[in-house]
């Protein structure tokens, strides 16, 4: 069968005009190119190496395996393939695999790399199962980057400036873009669940339902996009930064996570339904592990000022049953669904980044037998502060992790903190409002 067969047949019984196939890059962008329908999958596509190799202002660092700025052959997954129902001419989307000339995958492609994790648990004969929630703020819409992010107005033009967590009133103020996400989503199989008001004004989450990691990256890849599209057609604007407001609760992107075996049993519950070794090893190497990956789940320097508000963020490593103010929480449940939630990662990373991460964590605290800290009772918002403060230290720490090596991939860390080090030089080379007010005439 040719790719012809594969795709042409879908993409014609739909009227599709236009094929939009991509990678998700480092940022978690997509980055490709735009076909023709009646030329999609006829051909070899390419792209070079180098995307992976971008920072997040569109500058490039040598990758030292890719000297020659070679192409890469894209392969698209058939499995991927959906309607893009906000374009103006029928179109889809679909994801690129990317393989180089000698048939080896791409090893810096995040796609790839929570591939390579998954693949540990599946030589063991276990399943990670994860289910993402992802905050975000809506934003009146500006082009000048010098003027704070407000929220937008609601219904008869009001602004909304308290919190008001929880508020079915603030987001029936949102209703049409809200039903426009879930119509959205449903065209797309991005299988969306609950949406409640966050902290922050105009401050949403939104719970994914649970299933296969790669799938659920995809989903939460695909929602981005999603989600700024349909806040333009509203005339508003939609940012997963994680502090966009300097006096509002930043946003996270919270993993729950469970791992099952061959027979689709829990091996975090015993069969007498208790929490098993392999529940407290993967907690273990969660908080073990987590200051190593940290950049992962913090990867810009507006992540680690999400952290200076405590009481909004946990900072900790603690866990603790059906507790918000821990790193690392046990929901409430039964045995069968006896899962771990990560809540450290802001709502800017990179998903798939940040879901093989988690996993990779966990697995290492599994196979090494680790043990975690003892639950902690009451509120964990006072404890000592477990995470790198500064960006800079979070480097390093990924730099120097053999284990995140060993898991992530030698060259993929390598590359990524080489952007990591450019990225974070770009901002220090910038002189903030804050300098010229306060220290220009003052030293």
């Amino acid at each position: 069968m040719t790719k012809d067969d594969v795709f042409q047949p879908w993409l014609k019984d739909r009227g599709i005009e236009d094929v939009e196939a991509f990678v998700p890059d480092m940022a978690g962008a997509a980055r490709g190119k735009v076909l023709p329908a009646d030329k999609f999958g006829t051909g070899t596509m390419k792209l070079p190496e180098a995307v992976f190799s971008q920072t997040v202002s569109g500058d490039y660092v040598q990758a030292e395996n890719n000297a020659e700025d070679r192409d890469m052959l894209l392969v698209p997954d058939p499995t991927t393939l959906r309607p893009v129902p906000w374009a103006t001419d029928p179109a889809a989307s679909v994801f690129l695999d990317c393989y180089r000339r000698d048939g080896e995958i791409v090893v810096t492609s995040p796609r790839s790399v929570l591939r390579s994790v998954l693949s540990k648990y599946e030589a063991r004969g276990w399943i990670p199962v994860v289910a993402p929630e992802v905050e975000f703020y809506l934003l009146s819409p500006h082009s000048d980057p010098n003027v704070e992010a407000e929220p937008p107005e609601g219904r008869l033009g009001w602004t909304e400036g308290a919190r008001q967590p929880y508020s079915i009133d603030q987001m029936n103020d949102f209703d049409p873009f809200i039903n426009k996400i879930y119509e959205y989503c449903e065209a797309q199989s991005i299988r969306v669940d609950a949406l409640s008001q966050e902290s922050g004004p105009a401050q949403f989450e939104i719970n994914f339902l649970h299933g296969n990691a790669i799938e659920l990256a995809d989903q939460v890849f695909l929602f981005k996009r999603t989600v700024r599209e349909a806040a333009i057609e509203h005339e508003m604007h939609a940012t997963f930064l994680a502090k966009p407001m300097a006096d509002e609760a930043g946003s996270a992107l919270h993993i729950h996570q469970s791992i099952i075996d061959k027979t689709g049993a829990n091996i975090f519950s015993d069969s007498d339904g208790e929490p098993s070794e392999l529940f407290y090893g993967f907690l273990g190497g969660l908080q073990r592990y987590i200051p190593d990956a940290m950049l992962i789940f913090a990867p810009y320097v507006n992540s680690y000022k999400r952290f200076l508000n405590p009481s909004s963020s946990p900072v900790n490593l603690s866990w603790a049953t059906d507790n918000r103010t821990v790193g690392l929480r046990v929901p409430d449940s039964s045995a069968e669904n006896r899962r771990i939630e990560n809540r450290l990662a802001g709502s800017d990373v990179n998903p798939y980044l940040a879901i093989a991460a988690s996993l990779a964590c966990g697995y290492l605290g599994m196979t090494e037998g680790l043990k975690p800290t003892d639950s902690i009772e009451g509120s964990a918002y006072g404890s000592e502060f477990g995470l790198h403060r500064h960006i800079y230290s979070a480097i390093e720490a990924l730099r120097e992790s053999n284990a995140m090596r060993s898991m992530l991939g030698d060259e993929f860390v390598t590359l990524y903190c080489q952007l990591k080090d450019a990225e974070f030089m770009e901002f220090q080379e910038i002189v903030t409002p804050w300098e010229r007010e306060i220290l220009m005439f003052n030293v």
